[in-house]
């Protein structure tokens, strides 16, 4: 089982409503927006969460080590992204899920090959007057290797692909 490539497991911290410990050393990025409200928008919502559909939904394909798809504590998945004829690998590990009546989610961090070190967390929450919120968090350093030269533009690709996110989950229904 490969090892992480990042020392701060579990930075993310999805299971806090609120992220005040940021892990020196590591660019971090927190942002939440609301997708709706109502007990069956949670629902649909959270599932998606679960599910990788916040990547998948942005242009990653998400293969599961062992088969199955829904995010797992400590199960490996290869995210993969294609750019023209090239294609990312990410390798990468679930590090804690949540699964409480008002928030669900999960965090991955990645694993020696990414092209980039840290952790990222996809965080569903229901807020008491029923309004659905989507977080995203994430730590990142530059990958040790032949991908520490291509950095500054792994941050540009993303930027872009934090902005996809934000807007994954706005078309579930």
């Amino acid at each position: 089982m490969p090892d992480f490539n990042y020392d701060a497991v579990g930075g993310t911290q999805p299971e806090e409503a609120s992220w005040p410990a940021h892990p020196v050393g590591y660019r971090c990025f927190e942002r939440t927006v609301c997708l709706g409200q109502g007990a069956e928008r949670w629902e649909t919502v959270a599932a998606a969460v679960l599910r990788w559909q916040v990547k998948t939904r942005s242009g990653f394909h998400v293969h599961p080590i062992d088969g199955a798809i829904e995010a797992r504590r400590d199960a490996d998945y290869e995210l993969t992204a294609r750019f023209g004829p090239v294609t990312v690998r990410e390798p990468v590990r679930v590090v804690t899920v949540v699964d409480r009546p008002a928030r669900r989610g999960f965090s991955y961090g990645t694993l020696h090959g990414h092209p980039v070190s840290g952790e990222e967390a996809f965080i569903a929450s229901r807020s008491s007057d029923g309004r659905v919120w989507l977080t995203i968090r994430s730590l990142t350093r530059p990958s040790g290797g032949a991908w520490r030269w291509a950095f500054p533009v792994l941050l540009i690709a993303q930027r872009y692909y934090r902005s996809r996110y934000l807007q994954a989950l706005t078309r579930t229904g």
